[in-house]
């Protein structure tokens, strides 16, 4: 039996196994309530909320998308690492201040929090405004989930799963099983998923330093191949890495279902925990699956940028056709693989449901019947969002870039507002707007950095200064709301901050 065989066979067993998690899920249920679905009743432990956190972080994306730039860029992307640093660092800015309020007021979304900070009459245009670009950066991270996992079953099951096909299978899975077992079918998973996905890209990574003799070896060869893949980076390129930092560091905290998880943690302490856990795992994932890449290169000679995002899947085929002991590795790899990519796709999905029906209709029940429509809503964005899935003229990285230009945007309403009482609903709504603007009307026209900078980062230091210019210049703040968004926590709920801090 070949690889692509045991790959057939290894996936269906895996969905097998994710179908029966669902089912075992929903029956723990609390209730029906979108607390209960979308958050698991607010219950996870350290343990869990570590690698759930781990597992939605380093999804397709990571897993693919950063192998396939570390192919095109060579040893520059190793400052990769650092992007995903940088996001540790952004959420201990946001985390101690934004989870005693989370927990005082029952936060479901990120909405929530703007609906408690801010007031007047821009109070709910400015949610309806953060809500559509959660949900579109949302409905981007979905789509290059999906692109990943035909990616995946693809090449992996050497084309007995085409494309396609792999698609809009997984997808299904995907919509049953996030409908079937909300949060906590994603979490119990993920932990399973994060030690299957650390021990797989190691694997892997053994593998191509043994084949090659050690990274010394692979440098060489390299070298040979494509000598401006290990030369030393110009300015505009050093530039445009602390540009990246800055996006993805900034934007990254700001992820929904990420948010959503602070949301959903047992405690501050199980959260500072599990914090403290993340801070190594760019070590362990980034730095692996970047060297992952710039080993592919001495191997393959992939013309094409899409293509290039066929690394791993390539890679896992090599690897497995070895048979033995490879075949069964490279199998553990590509589960690890999938289902990272699964998991993150439902998070996307549950995070989706929530903010359509709570932030964008204004539904803010808390029964049985916000969660149905929470369900619907995820499923018809599942749907639309297959069709662009099947075209595959873009890369992956390409696609984080665009959700992280999208999400710079609310960085005021959230890392400014919580540290500053004073700022105001019609400045961070006019910031917004014109971040928002300026980033997508340059994006459209074709243009993508300004002398090495996103223009997304640009369009935030713009939104910042209208943010805060506006608030300075419109007088005195809305101290009531200030008051609202602040006291309670700092009284009621200040040994959770201490136990965060």
């Amino acid at each position: 039996m070949n690889f692509g065989i045991w790959g057939v066979v290894s996936l269906l067993v895996y969905l097998a196994a994710l179908l029966g998690v669902a089912e075992v899920a929903n029956r723990a249920k609390r209730d029906s309530s979108p607390s209960d679905h979308f958050l698991a009743g607010r219950s996870l432990g350290t343990f869990v909320l570590f690698l759930t956190l781990y597992a939605t972080a380093y999804s397709g994306n990571s897993l693919l998308g950063y192998p396939g730039r570390a192919y095109r860029d060579g040893y520059s992307f190793i400052m990769a690492t650092g992007f995903m640093m940088a996001i540790i660092v952004a959420f201990h800015v946001i985390v101690p201040r934004l989870r005693p309020l989370a927990v005082r007021h029952a936060f479901v979304t990120p909405g929530d929090y703007v609906r408690l900070r801010f007031e007047g009459p821009w109070a709910r245009p400015l949610r309806l405004a953060i809500g559509i670009l959660m949900s579109l950066a949302l409905a981007n991270f979905l789509l290059a989930q999906l692109k990943a996992m035909g990616e995946v079953a693809s090449v992996v099951t050497d084309g007995r799963i085409p494309y396609p096909l792999g698609v809009v299978g997984l997808a299904g899975i995907i919509l049953f099983y996030e409908t079937r077992g909300g949060m906590r079918a994603v979490a119990w998973t993920d932990a399973a998923q994060g030690i299957v996905m650390l021990v797989g890209l190691s694997a892997l990574l053994a593998w191509l330093l043994g084949e090659a003799g050690g990274l010394s070896e692979i440098t060489h060869a390299v070298a040979e191949r494509r000598p401006e893949a290990v030369r030393v980076p110009s300015a505009t390129v050093s530039i445009n890495w602390f540009s990246t930092i800055a996006l993805m560091g900034l934007a990254s905290v700001l992820y929904p279902q990420a948010i959503q998880r602070i949301f959903a943690a047992k405690s501050g302490r199980a959260l500072k925990r599990s914090f403290a856990g993340m801070t190594f795992m760019p070590l362990a994932t980034t730095l692996v699956v970047t060297l992952i890449g710039v080993a592919a290169i001495a191997r393959f000679d992939i013309q094409g940028a899409v293509a290039t995002d066929e690394v791993v899947p390539l890679l896992l085929h090599e690897w497995g056709s070895a048979g033995g002991y490879s075949t069964a590795a490279a199998l553990l790899v590509f589960l690890g693989a999938l289902s990272a990519i699964m998991s993150t796709a439902d998070s996307c999905l549950l995070s989706l449901g929530s903010l359509l029906s709570r932030d964008v209709l204004g539904r803010e029940s808390r029964d049985e019947a916000a969660t149905r429509l929470g369900k619907r809503l995820a499923a018809a964005i599942l749907v639309a969002t297959i069709p662009f899935a099947l075209y595959r003229d873009l890369t992956l990285w390409r696609l984080i870039e665009l959700k992280m230009e999208l999400l710079i945007q609310c960085v005021p309403a959230f890392l400014i507002a919580l540290h500053w009482s004073r700022l105001r609903a019609g400045p961070v709504l006019a910031g917004i707007v014109v971040g928002t603007v300026f980033s997508a009307g340059l994006t459209l026209g074709g243009v993508t950095r300004i002398e090495g900078l996103h223009v997304g980062v640009v369009g935030c230091a713009l939104n910042a200064i209208v943010a805060v210019g506006g608030t300075l210049l419109s007088g005195s703040a809305d101290q009531q709301s200030a008051g609202r968004s602040q006291a309670p926590a700092e009284l009621h709920l200040k040994h959770e901050i201490d136990k965060y801090s």
